[in-house]
């Protein structure tokens, strides 16, 4: 049975979802769909079914189609709509930063947040390994105005909710490193009305709950 309109399943916290509710809000793409909450420890029926590897985001379309990569959502959703233009410029450029950003550095950003996950491994380092990163991030800022150009694209839409989790594991940490650039751009995520909006509290959906 195919959905009337869009199902997407997601968790407030987790910065994969975060990045796709981003690219779907109204404020972008302007898209209606149902959102459906979820709480990791116990995943919908509906959701293992439409996507056995049982992580968040997941988008479920009324023609069938199962779109369960938080990247492959934003490009469907900026198919739908790109009203800001978030995939203008150079394409190779932000589609790199974005794949750094999902390999190189959320592995450190996992290491130094949740380092009991990984007792065979020394984390340590973790945090200072990703200094190169963020040195980067902020000359791109520095000199662009965003990370792929003078305006904001879906790398900085993309990468900016892992920045913020990275930011939050030690506020005073992060904020007393020089990087004054990224810090601004940051702080202007946080107060977008495009973060404020796909940050909007929903209660958990239960099976067979109305849209």
């Amino acid at each position: 049975m195919n959905n009337v309109q869009p199902i997407l399943y997601s968790f407030r916290r987790c910065p994969y979802a975060m990045r796709a509710r981003m690219g779907m809000g109204m404020i972008n793409a302007g898209i209606v769909y149902e959102h459906r909450e979820i709480i990791l420890r116990d995943k919908p029926t509906h959701m293992l079914k439409v996507s056995p590897k049982g992580t968040v985001p997941v988008l479920s379309l009324p023609n069938g189609r199962v779109i369960d990569e938080s990247l492959d959502i934003m490009l469907w959703a900026l198919e739908q709509n790109d009203q800001h233009r978030w995939l203008d410029g150079a394409r190779i450029d932000m589609f790199n930063l974005i794949e750094r950003n999902d390999t190189i550095f959320k592995t450190l950003l996992d290491r130094y947040k949740y380092p009991n996950r990984y007792p065979d491994e020394d984390c340590t380092n973790a945090r200072d390994d990703t200094a190169q990163i963020l040195f980067d991030l902020d000359q791109r800022i520095k000199v662009n105005g965003a990370l792929s150009g003078e305006q904001t694209t879906i790398a900085d839409i993309a990468i900016f909710p892992f920045i913020r989790q990275f930011a939050h594991v030690d506020r005073d940490w992060f904020y007393a490193q020089p990087y004054p650039h990224l810090h601004k751009w940051l702080a202007k995520h946080l107060e977008s009305a495009l973060f404020t909006t796909a940050m909007e509290k929903h209660k958990i959906w239960a099976e067979d709950t109305p849209a």
